[in-house]
């Protein structure tokens, strides 16, 4: 049986996408509502959309109208850690495809984008910014590889910008200072790209190295990051905890507004709502945006045959 959210969402007629003005100031609304929430803020359930087809490992999701759309990677063979590290790396690379999923409001599949080349086949969290989606492609290793594509939502036609010597896990489009900023592996590190008129980073060809920030905040590693305006992201994650090194892990995860412009953490809140699962509800990709006096999210936290999980949320 559908759900009255997605019954709801099928009857709504499919919104334009949003311009790049509408989008920062709707990410301005979602930004600011987000520092009025502590960890008292009610959380009530919303519905529940069935996604009707394998999404394999989810890895970033935007919502544009009523359709999602959701960056995934089909691995086919898992990486190996190696015995002792061989040539700057700690496991091979594997095997796998990217994917770059549209989803109707009804969980039906209605696009299937290929991405990646080669080794870099792991898309990862993705961004919007009322014209194009922002997408990476990566190497599923730490310190690698990435290519840097941007997606038109209405034609679902990708194009490569440019590749990176890193492995890049999530993307966001900062249209007040037309930057954009890149999240490695673990969100341990932040880059940002200038970027030129016509898409491309104007410093596409500087040393990794002296592109980074690194990372302050240490308890959750960001899965997804969107703009949030006002030069701000945010990012959604986990991280896994053990009581003693032969105890059952603990997942806990959260959700963190960080400023763009000093790679600082202006407003971090736990998620206390697991999956049926057991798993957190961050634990792959999710999406926020303003609704009524509060916000609502939107999370996938289950691999393969996935459940879009909604709520509202609001301060008390």
């Amino acid at each position: 049986m559908k759900s009255l959210l997605a019954m709801a969402l099928i009857a709504t007629v499919v919104a334009a996408p949003l311009s790049a003005a509408a989008d920062e100031t709707a990410g301005t609304a979602v930004g600011d509502r987000f520092m009025t929430l502590t960890r008292g803020a009610a959380w009530s359930p919303a519905g529940e959309i069935t996604v009707g087809f394998d999404t394999f490992h989810p890895q970033g999701m935007v919502k544009i109208g009523d359709d999602f759309f959701v960056s995934a990677v089909n691995i086919i063979q898992k990486p190996e850690k190696y015995e002792a590290p061989k040539d700057g790396y700690d496991r091979d690379a594997g095997e796998g495809e990217g994917h770059l999923f549209k989803i109707g409001p009804d969980g039906r599949m209605l696009g299937d984008l290929s991405l990646g080349e080669g080794t870099m086949y792991h898309p990862g969290g993705i961004d919007f910014d009322g014209e194009y989606l922002w997408v990476p492609a990566a190497e599923y290793r730490p310190n690698s590889h990435s290519i840097i594509y941007r997606v038109d939502p209405k034609t679902m036609q990708a194009k490569k910008l440019f590749t990176f010597a890193d492995h890049i896990g999530g993307l966001v489009h900062d249209t007040a200072t037309n930057t954009l900023h890149g999240v490695s592996w673990g969100s341990r590190r932040f880059y940002a790209w200038p970027l030129a008129e016509d898409g491309k980073p104007e410093n596409a060809d500087a040393e990794p190295a002296k592109l980074r920030v690194m990372n302050p905040a240490q308890y959750i590693d960001y899965q997804d990051c969107h703009s949030a305006g006002a030069s701000r992201m945010l990012c959604s994650g986990l991280n896994t905890y053990r009581t003693a090194p032969d105890a059952e892990p603990f997942r806990l995860g959260g959700m963190e507004l960080v400023d763009l412009e000093t790679g600082r953490p202006v407003w971090q809140l736990p998620v206390e709502k697991w999956a049926p699962s057991g798993l957190p509800m961050t634990q792959n990709p999710f999406f926020v945006e303003a609704h009524g006096d509060g916000l609502r999210a939107y999370f996938m936290p289950d691999d393969d045959r996935s459940t879009i999980f909604v709520f509202d949320i609001a301060a008390r």
